[in-house]
């Protein structure tokens, strides 16, 4: 067994930062005034990206889309934190997408997007995201941009080879980074090895409306689960994760889980676990979780709590799981477009590994094992090896695929992107990046149709790119020029949170199915008030209902008295505006959650407990027309014992 001094590459990184920054002035100050950068970034006024980028936020727990070539942020689309912008899990519509078993959740660490996918060609349909913190997997829906669906993941934590999508958009994969008792209970943490289990769920996706459900989860050995891919093409059916402490420590991992020289890619063949189910194999267990949905008739979620799941054995499952040695404590774990090599990288390798589908159908086939884990039989390295690249970099995390021939590998500790090819497993090209690059995007990168225009770095230390905010930086993008044989830096852009990838698809394919606004005839909302005459004020108990109506520009009742100290008042208000691009606001003085704002046709709810007798005003907050200013109104509050009525009033 091979062991690493940490002090010793740590001093190599640090080594390797400093080189980075210093190659880094010097291409600042000659490739800048060498090339056409700035006119390849260029996007004039009033003209459109060529791409939409869906950055993931991690612990900002949002997603955020920005336009390519040019790095204009367009929107952050709220997922699993609360938003004020946005009423997202404020309003009272969206508050049950934020629910979990373990309560109520405005927060998560949200780490890999992806795209839907038909005949492993991106579809612009959905984007789906997984919550790392509390295990959940949300979906987007891309004709409006908004999270419409989150489902919690059981048994699991930790939720990071996730949320990969199968060629036709069949299955969502969540796997668990973090190997827990199953069910849980009270346990020894030190009697981890033998007993925790790593669960990999894969949730069916339906092919009408995207609606997402738990198919099964497939019960692992105890090791960490990193990244994941599907098989494509030839290899479509299969599944590939990142394991590493496959020595099962429990305690200081940096040293603990790297004794052995190889941990393992597990590829799992989920068309024959399928079957399986199918045919009503697996065991069903108890279990807590919530799935979480929007409706865009109702405009309103609602939250579901399921009490079981069914799980999998993959010994009782004939050829269901595989496992190939790969070096030590990989990351990435990609598969290339023809679906025939799978890249494994060890961050304690310099070498990249590139293991052949075909040699390990061919070494299953023949049995070529070298021992077995738990039973799942391991396939021998030499046997399933497809190549290897050579002296690629230091410390190796992601590779994507422009569809020429060419990969792309991201190099944590050396700061850099590396091109080269596959088959004959020679690098063509390197450049810089600043600094500490994690993970990179093509568009299309993870599907059989990559559009190999650009390759977009997401970097976890930006140092002195930027104007200096305190002792927390900016983190940061750079996008390169990938279309001749050598890259070429065009952009750097800060981003939002912490972006650990991304993924990419070409505008023309999502912007023609965007949504401009919400007809009020398919409004099903059960307090929108669709016309004036509706508008209305009802108290039950403690409880009032405001049902107002706003268009530009004014609120309809603008002057509400007989609101008490001690209420509970619900605002419910709909904007009745047509016409695309129209959004209004409310925000109310001392509201306890945020303003609203409602797009065009829709109607959203909020509550304001009233502590205080007067005359307090609300207004709308999104500037909307000239007289948006005059868009205000006012609500008088009343002692608690006062029998003044309930009334509202426009234009009296």
């Amino acid at each position: 067994m091979r062991k690493y001094s940490f002090i010793a590459l740590a001093a190599l990184g640090f080594a390797a930062l400093l080189n980075s920054c210093a190659k880094g002035e010097k291409s600042a100050s000659s490739g800048a005034l060498a090339s056409n950068a700035a006119e390849k970034v260029y996007v004039k006024p009033g003209t459109h990206d060529d791409f939409y980028a869906f950055v993931s936020g991690g612990f900002s727990g949002q997603l955020s889309v920005y336009g390519l070539p040019s790095g204009r942020l367009f929107k952050v689309i709220p997922v699993f934190s609360q938003d004020p912008e946005k009423a997202y899990g404020y309003n009272e519509e969206t508050k049950p997408m934020l629910n979990t078993s373990h309560g109520f959740i405005p927060w998560d660490d949200a780490h890999h997007p992806d795209i839907s996918q038909t005949n492993g060609e991106l579809d612009g349909r959905f984007v789906f995201i997984n919550g790392n913190n509390t295990p959940r997997i949300a979906k987007i829906d891309l004709t409006t941009f908004e999270t419409t669906e989150i489902i919690e993941i059981p048994n699991s934590a930790g939720n990071h080879s996730s949320s990969f999508v199968t060629e036709n958009t069949e299955y969502v994969v969540a796997g668990t980074r973090f190997s827990v008792p199953v069910p849980q209970r009270d346990m020894p943490i030190n009697e981890y090895k033998g007993n925790f289990k790593g669960a990999l769920s894969f949730l069916s996706v339906d092919p009408e409306d995207g609606r997402m459900d738990i198919k099964f989860q497939l019960m692992m050995p105890g090791f960490d689960y990193d990244l994941s891919h599907p098989g494509r093409g030839k290899s479509h059916g299969w599944f590939f994760f990142t394991t590493y402490n496959t020595e099962e420590a429990n305690s200081l991992l940096e040293v603990n889980a790297s004794q052995n020289d190889k941990d393992f890619i597990a590829a799992v063949n989920w068309k024959v676990i399928e079957e399986y189910v199918n045919n009503g194999g697996g065991t069903k267990m108890p279990a807590n979780y919530a799935h979480n949905v929007y409706d865009e008739h109702t405009h309103s979620a609602t939250s579901t709590m399921k009490k079981e799941v069914l799980v999998v054995d993959p010994l009782k499952v004939p050829g269901a799981v595989y496992f190939l040695p790969t070096p030590k404590s990989p990351h990435g774990c990609d598969v290339d477009p023809s679906g025939e090599y799978i890249i494994g990288n060890g961050k304690l390798s310099a070498d990249l590994t590139v293991h052949s589908f075909t040699k390990m159908l061919d070494a299953i086939e023949k049995k070529k094992f070298d021992g077995e884990a738990y039973g799942i039989p391991i396939l021998k390295f030499e046997d399933v090896l497809a190549g290897t690249v050579n002296s690629g970099g230091l410390g190796p995390l992601h590779t994507e695929f422009d569809g020429k021939g060419n990969a792309y590998t991201t190099f944590f500790i050396s700061s850099e992107v590396v091109k080269w090819k596959l088959e004959t497993w020679e690098v063509v090209d390197r450049q810089p990046c600043y600094y500490s690059v994690g993970h990179l995007m093509i568009p299309g990168g993870n599907s059989r149709k990559p559009f190999g225009k650009y390759v977009m770095a997401m970097n976890k230390i930006t140092k002195d790119r930027y104007l200096p905010t305190g002792p927390e930086v900016t983190q940061s993008a750079q996008l390169y020029d990938i279309s001749g044989e050598k890259m070429e830096l065009l952009l750097d852009f800060p981003t939002i949170g912490e972006p650990h990838y991304a993924a990419g698809i070409p505008a023309d394919i999502v912007k023609k199915n965007s949504k401009k606004i919400f007809k009020l005839s398919e409004n099903k909302h059960p307090h929108a008030t669709l016309n004036d005459s509706e508008v209305r004020i009802e108290r039950n108990g403690k409880e009032v209902h405001i049902y107002m109506t706003m268009i530009r520009s004014h609120f309809n009742p603008d002057n509400i008295e007989g609101v008490k100290v001690g209420d509970k008042v619900y605002f419910h208000v709909t904007n009745l505006e047509q016409d695309y691009d129209v959004p209004h606001g409310i925000s109310m003085i001392g509201a306890q959650t945020s303003e609203l704002l409602i797009m065009p046709g829709q109607t959203e709810t909020f509550v304001w407990e009233p502590k205080q007798v007067g005359v307090w005003p609300f207004y709308c907050p999104d500037f909307c027309s000239a007289l948006h200013q005059e868009m205000q109104g006012y609500v008088r509050v009343s002692p608690a014992d006062s029998d003044i009525e309930l009334s509202g009033t426009l234009g009296e």
